[in-house]
């Protein structure tokens, strides 16, 4: 995006386009996974979305049906804009300093991912020509998760001014709908209930709840004011509003600072009284801890993240901003979520109604298991605390076990489309599948006696019930959607297929290895020998003829897709062919065979990886964010290494060059967490079967050096790969062996591993669909 100057440490912005505010609001958000604030300017106009989220916090509104139909969910869920705290006007001499008007000499804003901060520094000059320059820092803060903080600085440049300086809580902002059902705009136009306001001296407080989910929250604010003599502070609250108002006349020369402390509460049960003085409490000790003090905090949290999670890439200076960009919004993501769900927008827009889905667990949990494992834990803690809506699910389709929902909020299932929703049942098997792979990076027994086992096995009741061993002596899996959705209601999807096998296994072992909570479980040995007869005989279908495996039964048996007719403005195919006319062809909208072969690359052979690579690479249009991250990991496996470069920067750019048109509504959290795997898994070869650790690296050409750190069963090491070697050193923690290309490598404190990166036989890549060929990345020569 025009305006963002590359560095390895921050995103700065350096110009003022108000046609752009709704991407940098995305791009500038900041986070800790309980509290989300977009980056919209302090004076809360103009804005294009200002949004303040809450983890899980929602309305609830009923689903649309033309019909209603048996098994259908009832009730939908859309996260809400709660009350804005980060609203601080200004006028100078009673001009309102609105970014529309006057004239913004100077305009910087940076993102700083070391200190955890959005930093602002505008020099503005009003209609009638008086100067002044603003300072602005905020943070969202990682220790005190309940707290966020503004400090904002005025600076008369042209003699003495009279400053004014409002600060609101600002609940039920006028916020326009992106949503085509008239419903759900109506509900989010007002969508909180005043309930209590409070006011005294710098400090003050909002209550409201909403209509139908039952919510209440508190939002809470109070100030440190630093000038001359002669300031005059009034305060007020009532309803949606409350407001403190400070005047001052500031001589050239001097500064009006301000330092504004918000902190907010929410609950489905406690009282009013009680959320008050929840973030009253949280206020006090924001305060005693002082600004400079969560400055501190924060830079000590993001210090620890970087020396356990950095990601140093050499050749690409763009690629490396945009991977740590990536890195540092997936921990703002996932941090503090704590028992709540992490959104596939993150709290950086509303985008999907603030939904999760599958992409949380297959793509942003792995990268939290090897950085932020506690942060993995917790998501998987919030699953587990889902089961019983889950079983629900399940019970209502006639199924046992758990049926894990498509999208949701808080555990429910509220997808309205059926094809995509109900009969996407790889869900519950890419929750097993993130256990698993928690369970072995952290050998985290306390987890998995705890809440593991009981997701694995009630996973594993839903595969025995929704397939059927058939007369050929097969376990199949009918009438289910994988991850591609240009593909509905299949037969023995072989992603599915093959992850349901591994989740069957997985469910005996960790029985095994628990038998109390087994036990507890109701399990039985007949159960766990079902699970192992039809893991065993589960059907993988194989197309002889071709040599590929087809993406489900007889899928290589269809029409392909005309892509030489496609125009090119027709893409995505969603939003201009029926979906009729899509499920009937070979088109791939997103990676799903070629999923199957990262996520259970152990099934098959190289070769069969190279064929399947080169057959779906020709049907793929990559019509959703997921899909360039998997397509980059396998093609770097097969050989692709410049192919991988290309979908490796589309993956990590997807947000910064705002390629899907669509950034205003929020980031693309499984897009970022994409560009981790294809550094880590892709170029670093790093795979997670069977319980242990390998890794297979291999550069591009337009790379010199890559290098990550990793954390796994309470060891920290490093790897660092070159053109020609790879070096392995452990950092911290007990010795652990890991592999190189099929080569055992111990790790022992105090040595570093040299291995030689065996020699690639060349391979000409494989073509993609007309016009959809990923861009050919173009590395910007380095700045002086």
């Amino acid at each position: 995006m025009p305006g963002f100057q590359v560095d390895p440490w921050q995103l700065r912005w350096n110009t003022l386009n108000l046609d752009a505010l709704g991407r940098t609001e995305s791009v500038f958000a900041l986070s800790n996974g309980h509290i989300g604030m977009r980056g919209s300017l302090e004076e809360g106009e103009p804005a294009n979305l200002p949004g303040t989220y809450l983890n899980g916090f929602y309305e609830q509104h009923a689903l649309p049906y033309a019909e209603a139909g048996y098994g259908y969910p009832e009730d939908g869920q859309t996260v809400v804009n709660v009350t804005d705290g980060k609203i601080i006007r200004l006028l100078v001499q009673d001009e309102p300093l609105d970014m529309r008007y006057g004239r913004a000499v100077e305009h910087h804003r940076v993102l700083d991912f070391r200190t955890g901060t959005l930093r602002r520094d505008t020099l503005w000059e009003s209609p009638t020509g008086r100067r002044v320059r603003v300072r602005t820092e905020r943070l969202v803060s990682f220790t005190q998760r309940a707290v966020a903080a503004i400090h904002y600085e005025v600076e008369p440049l042209d003699g003495n001014l009279q400053l004014v300086v409002q600060s609101d809580l600002l609940a039920n902002e006028p916020i326009e709908s992106a949503s085509k059902d008239p419903r759900v705009s109506a509900m989010l136009n007002t969508p909180l209930v005043a309930e209590d306001a409070f006011a005294q001296d710098c400090h003050a407080v909002l209550v409201h709840h909403t209509r139908k989910s039952g919510l209440r929250v508190a939002a809470a604010m109070d100030h440190e004011l630093d000038t001359d003599d002669g300031l005059r502070c009034d305060i007020h609250a009532e309803g949606d509003l409350a407001r403190l108002t400070a005047a001052v006349d500031v001589p050239e020369g001097s500064r009006l600072r301000v330092t504004k402390y918000i902190a907010y509460g929410w609950s489905a049960r406690r009282s009013a009284p009680a959320l008050r003085a929840q973030v009253d409490a949280a206020l006090s000790g924001a305060r005693q801890t002082g600004w400079e003090g969560l400055l501190a905090e924060q830079r000590a949290y993001l210090d620890d993240f970087w020396a356990t999670s950095d990601v140093e890439i050499e050749g690409d200076p763009e690629l490396q901003q945009a991977v740590r960009f990536a890195l540092f919004h997936i921990l703002q993501a996932g941090a503090r979520g704590e028992l709540r769900a992490i959104p596939a927008k993150g709290l950086t827009g509303p985008g999907y109604d603030g939904h999760s889905f599958w992409d949380s667990e297959t793509f942003v949990l792995p990268v939290l298991t090897y950085t932020v494992p506690e942060a993995a834990r917790d998501a998987l803690r919030w699953r587990h605390s889902t089961l019983d809506k889950a079983r629900e699910r399940a019970d209502a389709l006639g199924l046992r076990g758990a049926a894990f929902p498509w999208r949701t909020i808080d555990g429910a299932e509220c997808s309205a489309y059926w094809p995509a929703g109900t009969a996407a049942f790889h869900v519950s098997a890419d929750v097993a599948d993130a256990t698993v792979r928690y369970l072995a990076a952290t050998e985290d027994v306390d987890f998995e006696r705890d809440h593991g086992t009981e997701i694995l096995v009630e996973t594993a009741r839903l595969w025995c019930s929704l397939g059927h061993h058939d007369l050929h002596g097969g376990f199949r899996i009918d009438g289910v959607t994988g991850p591609d959705e240009y593909s509905a209601v299949v037969d023995n999807n072989v992603y599915t297929n093959l992850m349901a096998q591994r989740n069957l296994r997985e469910a005996v072992a960790v029985c095994e290895r628990q038998p109390l909570a087994a036990e507890r479980l109701g399990v039985t040995v007949a159960e766990t020998t079902a699970w192992r007869e039809a893991a065993a005989k589960m059907v993988v279908p194989y197309d002889e003829m071709l040599g590929v495996h087809p993406q489900s039964e007889r899928f290589t048996e269809h029409a392909r897709w005309d892509f030489d007719s496609t125009p090119a403005d027709h893409y995505p195919l969603l939003l201009h062919y029926p979906y009729f006319d899509l499920y009937r062809k070979q088109v791939v909208k997103q990676a799903d065979l070629v999923m199957a072969m990262y996520t259970r690359g152990d099934h098959f052979t190289h070769e069969q990886k190279v064929r399947n690579v080169d057959y779906y690479e020709a049907l793929t249009v990559r019509d959703s964010s997921l899909s360039a991250c998997v397509q980059a990991v396998m093609a770097a496996e097969v050989g692709y290494l410049d192919l991988a470069y290309d979908y490796f920067a589309e993956a990590a750019l997807t947000d910064l060059h705002d390629l899907h048109e669509n950034v205003r509504n929020g980031l693309h959290i499984a897009s970022l967490a994409g560009a981790w795997t294809v550094a880590v898994a892709g170029f670093g070869g790093m795979r997670d079967h069977d319980r242990s650790l390998a890794f297979s690296p291999r550069l591009p050409g337009a790379l010199t050096r890559l290098a990550f750190r990793l954390t796994y069963r309470e060891s920290r090491f490093a790897v660092e790969i070159g053109q020609d070697s790879a070096s392995y050193e452990l950092l911290e923690g007990p010795s652990l062996t890991v592999g190189h290309h099929g080569e055992g490598v111990p790790l022992v404190l105090g040595a570093v591993e040299r291995r030689p990166i065996p020699a690639l036989s060349s391979r000409k890549a494989p073509s993609q669909p007309h016009g959809r060929a990923p861009r050919k990345r173009a590395v910007p020569p380095p700045r002086n």
